[in-house]
């Protein structure tokens, strides 16, 4: 683990209005991203069906998966869903802060640093197929968080968790982290001058969910999108 004998200082952190930015199409239909498909009740309980067999988050809320335990999860407060999902759906390869049993909540404390965010891994998956030519719209989630969180802001002992094309020391070091008990990690935006991001490692710490504004991002042939209000 990089810094092994050494683990980052905790902060108090008290922080409102932090920004999570979500596909649209993810914050709007909170149920099945396939009920618009449904013609009837009975097409919409067989496409709820399909969904659930391999819906992430429902197995979750069930306690069906290794990485998180439904003790962990939340219900019944607004938004639980969508907060679930952020700890249930986890990419195979893992976030910065998170291996691929289990995922997190991130966040940016400004949407100037969330938007770069997500500019920065759509347009890596455009520089792929070698085509910039989308447009996808974003809705901000809000939240709000009181509580203490290891800080690695200007602790040049865990610069390699910072690493832009690598998750392997960021991911040694949250996993030694969560065994520890700890409630998630701030960290400087890799993606944004002076932006700071929370990775929160727990559900119930994700107070106040709410939505804010829309963003529609458009590649038009450059690697650098324009970003729109709606």
């Amino acid at each position: 683990m990089a810094a092994a004998h050494k683990l980052p200082a905790l902060t108090a952190l008290r922080q409102f209005d932090t920004c999570r930015l979500l596909p649209s199409r993810f914050a709007d239909l909170e149920d099945s991203v396939l009920a618009p498909l449904a013609d009837s009740d009975a097409t919409l309980r067989d496409l709820f069906d399909l969904d659930n067999a391999t819906n992430e988050r429902l197995r979750g809320e069930a306690g069906l998966l290794p990485g998180i335990g439904v003790d962990e999860l939340v219900f019944g407060v607004p938004n639980f869903r969508i907060i679930n999902a952020a700890y249930t759906y986890a990419r195979p390869e893992g976030s910065r802060f998170n291996d691929g049993r289990r995922g997190a909540w991130y966040c940016a404390f400004d949407v100037e640093t969330a938007l770069a965010e997500v500019s920065f891994h759509k347009t890596v998956e455009y520089q792929e197929i070698d085509r910039f030519d989308d447009n996808v719209t974003y809705q901000a989630m809000l939240a709000d968080f009181n509580a203490g969180f290891h800080d690695i802001r200007g602790m040049g002992a865990f610069a390699r968790c910072l690493d832009p094309s690598s998750y392997v020391a960021s991911q040694e070091l949250a996993n030694t982290l969560l065994e520890l008990g700890s409630m998630g990690v701030i960290y400087p935006s890799v993606r944004a001058p002076q932006g700071t991001n929370l990775a929160c490692f727990r559900p119930a710490l994700v107070g106040n969910v709410r939505k804010g504004a829309a963003y529609r991002l458009t590649w038009a042939g450059s690697p650098l999108p324009t970003v729109e209000l709606i």
